[in-house]
């Protein structure tokens, strides 16, 4: 993707057109790595936390079964979640097929077609707000329950 966008960054506005399987493509990894690493920053977290929080029980709770589940959590929620995004968007018929645009994602695909796009952008925007949601509070849950032992053992020595 990032070599393409630096390719078309020194074509003229009109020379830069990508295929509609391009940016599909295109699309689908922009989507996977931004989903995957709020899926990974969830699981970084509670394995901070498990880890300083209960240090003694880490390895019976961080079993190779848990990194494996979580693993799989990591790759396999984010592989649905973007499914089911370009899923809808590749169903909408096209009645345009020039994208102009050096960069591709949803809202490219979206000017491609002449149907209504209401329940993409209400998909797209409850997932946002859902993985935003749950990876920021699940993080700030975490870090202040870490703060508040480490807090809570400085104090007590």
């Amino acid at each position: 993707m990032v070599p393409r966008l630096l390719l078309d960054m020194f074509k003229a506005p009109s020379e830069r057109i990508i295929s509609y399987p391009e940016c599909v493509v295109q699309a689908f990894s922009t989507h996977m790595f931004g989903t995957t690493s709020h899926t990974v920053l969830i699981i970084m977290a509670f394995d901070r936390y498990v880890a300083i929080c209960n240090p003694l029980r880490y390895a019976a709770i961080m079993t190779n079964k848990m990194v494996i589940k979580l693993t799989v959590s990591a790759w396999g929620v984010p592989l649905v979640l973007v499914g089911i995004l370009l899923g809808l968007t590749i169903r909408l018929n096209r009645c345009r097929a020039m994208i102009t645009n050096p960069y591709c994602d949803n809202a490219a695909l979206f000017k491609l077609s002449c149907e209504s796009v209401f329940i993409n952008n209400v998909y797209g925007l409850t997932f946002t707000v859902v993985l935003f949601t749950v990876s920021i509070g699940s993080m700030v849950i975490t870090y202040t329950k870490i703060t508040v032992v480490c807090l809570m053992k400085k104090t007590s020595l």
